[in-house]
C-alpha cells in the first residue's frame, strides 16, 4: 500500500509543485535578465538568488494558505484563477511590507510586479493542464472494492470528493446488489465473488480493497488468495480509508489491526526533536506575544472580577494529571453546576473571552506547560479527567491517546471543527490515533504551519 501510494500520488503531486516552483523562479529570473539588457552574467549573483528564492518562498506560502494545492471534486477553473490572483495579491502586500523594512531585498519594483504577471499566466496554464489530467483520471491507480454494507460507499465517496487522491474506483464486487446512488455512477458492479480474478484482469485493476461491514463468515478467502498469489495487492479497507482521510476508523478496527500493523514508532530522535522544538517555539512565542499577554490580562481584569488565568486539571501522558494554564475566557461561576462541555455561542463566555478564543490568544499561556514538560507543542488535546472517565467507557481505544504528551495544537484540532459532544470526541480520536501512529518531526512542522493558517483565517474556535 505504501509503495502504491508513493508510486503515484506523491510523485504526481511533487511534480506539480516542483513545476509551479520552477515557473515562478523562471518568471522572476527571465524578467530580471530582460531588465539587465539580456546580461546572463547576473545569474551568478548570489544576492540576486537570495532575493528571488525569498520571493518564491513567500508566494508559495500564500498559495498554500489560499488552498491552491488542494483539488476537490467539482473545482472550477475560473475560481482557481481568481484565487491564484488573490493569493499573489496577498503575497505582494506581505512582501511590500517586508521590502519597506528591508529595501535591499527588493530585486526592483518593475521586475517584481511584471514577473508576477508572467507567473499568473504560466501558472494558470500549468494548473489547467494538471486539472485536465485529474479530470481524465490519468496516472491514477484503478481499484476494485470487495465489500458489503455502507463501508464501500464511504470509501467511494472519499475518493470521489478528493480529485487528487491518486485512486480511481472502477468496480465494486458484492454478494447482494446495491441501490443506484450518485456515488455508484460510472462504477461497474460485480454480483458475487466467484470470478474476482477474471474481473480484475478485465477491468485492468492494480489493487483490490476489502471493505466489509461484517467479515466474519463472509470473507471470500479462496478468491482473495488467488488474487494475492497472482501479484494483485490486497488492501484492508480500514488501511485504505486511513490513507485517504488521515484518520483511523476506531469503530471498525480490532486490536490486532493496531498490534500487528505498521506505525506507532516513537524513536528517541523523534521524541528529543519534539521536545527541543517545543521549548524553542514556546520561548520565542512567549517573548513575541508578551505585549499581547499583558494587554489581554488587563482587559480580562477590567471586564469581570476574578483571576486572569484559568487553571484546570487535565489528563496528560500515561494518564497522569497536570494543571493546564489558560487565560480565563468565561465567568468565574461558569461551572457552578459541575463540568460541562463548551457549546457554540456559549453564554458563559465573556466579551473579551469570545475575542481571545477566536484568535486563540487564550491558548498562549499553555506554552508554560510545554516548558515544564507537561505538554508538547503538538499532540492530542488534553481532556478533563471527568470527561476522560466517561469517554473511555463509550469510545473504543480512547485511552490510547494518552500514549504521547498532549499538545497545544494537533492533527485533530486542525482537521476537525471544535467538538463539544461524545460524537465529536469520537471523531477527534480518529485523528489523534492517526497522529500517534505517524508521529514525526516533519508531521509536527506541517501541523504547526496549518495551525498558523487556521489562526489567520479564524476558523473553528468556540
Amino acid at each position: 500500500m505504501i509503495k502504491l501510494f508513493k508510486r503515484y500520488y506523491s510523485i504526481r503531486k511533487l511534480l506539480f509543485f516542483t513545476g509551479e516552483t520552477f515557473l515562478l523562479l523562471i518568471s522572476l529570473l527571465a524578467v530580471a535578465i530582460y531588465k539587465h539588457r539580456y546580461n546572463i552574467s547576473i545569474i551568478y549573483s548570489t544576492f540576486l538568488w537570495i532575493k528571488i528564492l525569498f520571493i518564491v518562498f513567500m508566494c508559495q506560502i500564500s498559495l498554500y494558505y489560499h488552498e491552491l494545492y488542494n483539488f476537490k471534486y467539482g473545482f472550477s477553473y475560473l475560481d482557481m484563477t481568481f484565487r491564484l490572483i488573490h493569493a499573489l495579491g496577498g503575497a505582494c502586500l506581505v512582501l511590500g511590507f517586508i521590502f519597506l523594512i528591508y529595501p535591499r531585498l527588493l530585486p526592483a519594483k518593475w521586475i517584481f510586479l511584471v514577473s508576477l504577471l508572467v507567473f499568473v499566466i504560466l501558472s494558470s496554464l500549468w494548473r489547467y493542464a494538471y486539472c485536465a489530467v485529474l479530470k481524465k483520471g490519468l496516472w491514477t491507480i484503478p481499484v476494485l472494492i470487495v465489500g458489503n454494507g455502507d463501508f464501500p460507499l464511504e470509501i467511494i465517496k472519499e475518493v470521489r470528493d478528493n480529485a487528487d487522491c491518486g485512486y480511481k474506483i472502477v468496480a465494486l464486487a458484492a454478494e447482494t446488489p446495491y441501490p443506484q446512488t450518485p456515488e455508484l455512477q460510472n462504477i461497474n458492479f460485480i454480483l458475487g465473488f466467484h470470478s474476482l480474478y477474471k474481473s480484475v484482469l478485465e477491468q485492468q485493476v492494480e489493487a483490490v480493497v476489502v471493505a466489509m461491514d461484517e467479515k466474519r463468515g463472509k470473507l471470500p478467502v479462496k478468491e482473495l488468495l488467488e488474487l494475492k498469489v497472482n501479484g494483485i495487492p490486497i488492501i484492508e479497507g480500514e488501511t485504505f480509508y486511513e490513507h485517504l482521510t488521515g484518520k483511523i476508523l476506531v469503530e471498525k478496527i480490532n486490536p490486532s489491526w493496531l498490534i500487528f500493523g505498521e506505525g506507532f514508532q516513537k524513536s528517541f530522535i523523534t521524541l528529543i526533536s519534539k521536545r527541543i522544538v517545543g521549548i524553542i517555539l514556546s520561548i520565542i512565542g512567549l517573548i513575541l506575544t508578551s505585549p499581547i499577554l499583558l494587554l489581554t490580562a488587563i482587559l480580562i481584569k477590567i471586564e469581570s472580577p476574578g483571576p486572569v488565568f484559568f487553571k484546570q486539571v487535565r489528563v496528560g501522558k500515561d494518564g497522569k494529571n497536570f494543571v493546564l494554564v489558560k487565560f480565563r475566557s468565561m465567568r468565574v461561576d461558569a461551572e457552578k453546576y459541575g463540568a460541562q462541555w463548551a457549546q457554540k455561542n456559549d453564554p458563559r463566555v465573556t466579551k473579551v473571552g469570545r475575542i481571545i478564543r477566536k484568535l486563540r490568544i487564550d491558548e498562549i499561556p499553555q506554552m508554560w506547560n510545554v516548558l515544564k514538560g507537561e505538554m508538547s507543542f503538538v499532540g492530542p488535546r488534553p481532556e478533563r479527567p471527568e470527561f476522560v472517565k466517561e469517554l473511555a467507557k463509550i469510545i473504543p481505544y480512547y485511552e490510547q491517546r494518552h500514549a504521547v504528551q498532549p499538545g497545544i495544537t494537533g492533527w485533530a484540532q486542525i482537521s476537525y471543527p471544535y467538538g463539544a459532544s461524545i460524537e465529536d470526541a469520537k471523531e477527534k480520536l480518529k485523528y489523534d490515533l492517526y497522529y500517534i501512529k505517524h508521529m514525526s518531526l516533519l508531521f509536527d512542522l506541517y501541523i504547526i504551519l496549518k495551525t498558523v493558517k487556521i489562526i489567520l483565517f479564524r476558523e473553528g474556535a468556540r
